[in-house]
């Protein structure tokens, strides 16, 4: 952790005093630091740019840098106040001011070890968020007719998280696949039907591989059912491989999945399983959630089979290993709303009328979020426990 620390302060101050005050107080907090004073080009530039209010008197030159700041910020303000030159004063009105604005921050202030330990908490997800920054993402198609909640906000997602969404005609993927000559299968299966539509599935792999490098994406999310009636043939292999491949792929244009996906890999390493929940047991806090595809490297095995719904193409039967932690996620399109679940496996199921992949989850206290207040239909299972880190950044957004 190193700090990139600017400063302000008021010119009725004596500023060789002030200078002096200034490196016996950073020095105290003991973090390695960078001073940049009041140079502010490149703020927002770090994982850690902090504002030192260093004086009282600044808060108009804190409003005239505002509009910079603001532009240039890649998350919550941090201003740094000392017990000094009335510094909590000001960074109280700046506070203030920020919020009154839209925005959010943090002062840190208190003991050298207060604002260190506090420092120690927000490293781990702001270098998340800097994962994030700058990241990508594919729309491939509209998002699904029956997605009717799942709206998203692209210039609250850029602002929060600085995510670019990119719109991707499906006609560019479907030019693309028909550009793409069959392969040799890497796959097998007994199901002759199955085998007969590898080729095909992973066709449309090698094509979304190459409107991911034309586009120059992190990830995207699909349109996946009109594959069904225009090349009649599924992405559900091909999204599995690539997710496993670190290319977040999501499912049906899902894009409040996929940005909590991108999240959920930031966090874990993992893009996480897009999944339905199918059946939810009120007295055993038990959920069942299914899909036809999960990140390969999310399971102990697999097995291909068809798509469930339409009986075509290849599907994924993925098993996790039982008793597994997991952490439930999502988040809402304008990222002001998010839940997130702790748990584990029981058991990998595989019913005929659910999808392929079919996970029950013991989640302790979903019952009523679910039928009562949910965030639509789609949401993300992560390997691991994750709770404290996801909610601290998204208390941060």
């Amino acid at each position: 952790m190193e700090l990139a620390i600017y400063t302000l302060t008021s010119e009725l101050h004596d500023e060789q005093a002030i200078n002096d005050a200034t490196k016996e107080f950073l020095d105290s907090l003991e973090v390695p630091y960078q001073l940049k004073g009041d140079d502010f080009s490149d703020y927002g530039t770090h994982v850690f740019d902090v504002i030192y209010v260093r004086t009282g008197g600044t808060e108009s030159l804190f409003e005239s840098l505002f509009p910079q700041l603001r532009e240039q910020s890649t998350g919550p303000f941090l201003l740094l106040a000392s017990g000094k030159h009335n510094s909590l004063p000001a960074s109280l009105e700046i506070m203030y001011f920020l919020r009154l604005n839209g925005e959010i921050g943090e002062i840190l202030h208190g003991s050298p070890e207060d604002i260190r330990s506090r420092l120690e908490e927000l490293e781990k997800p702001r270098e998340v968020k800097w994962k994030i920054k700058g990241c990508r993402l594919g729309i491939i198609g509209e998002p699904s007719d029956w997605l009717i909640s799942s709206v998203y906000d692209p210039q609250a997602i850029r602002r929060r998280l600085g995510i670019e969404l990119v719109e991707i005609p499906m006609q560019t993927l479907l030019q693309t696949i028909a550009e793409t000559p069959l392969p040799e299968p890497s796959f097998s299966s007994p199901n002759e039907k199955v085998q007969k539509a590898l080729p095909g599935a992973e066709q449309i792999y090698l094509a979304l591989k190459k409107v991911v490098q034309d586009y120059q994406l992190q990830g995207f999310t699909l349109r996946c059912f009109d594959l069904l009636t225009a090349v009649h043939n599924t992405g559900c292999l091909a999204l599995a491989r690539l997710n496993s491949e670190g290319i977040v792929a999501g499912c049906e244009g899902d894009v409040p999945a996929l940005v909590s996906m991108v999240i959920a890999k930031a966090v874990s390493g993992y893009s996480g399983f897009q999944a339905n929940p199918s059946y939810i047991d009120p007295l055993t806090g038990n959920v069942v959630f299914a899909h036809c595809t999960i990140p390969l490297n999310m399971v102990e095995r697999y097995e291909l089979d068809t798509h469930f719904e339409s009986g075509i193409g290849v599907g994924i039967r993925g098993f996790m290993k039982d008793r597994a932690p997991i952490t439930l996620f999502k988040t809402n399109g304008t990222l002001s709303r998010a839940v997130i679940y702790e748990g584990c496996v029981v058991k990998n199921l595989s019913e005929p009328d659910l999808c392929r992949t079919q996970l029950q989850v013991a989640l302790v206290g979903c019952h009523d979020y679910f039928l009562d207040n949910p965030m639509g239909n789609h949401h993300i299972i992560i390997p691991g426990h994750h709770e404290h880190l996801i909610k601290e950044l998204m208390n941060n957004l």
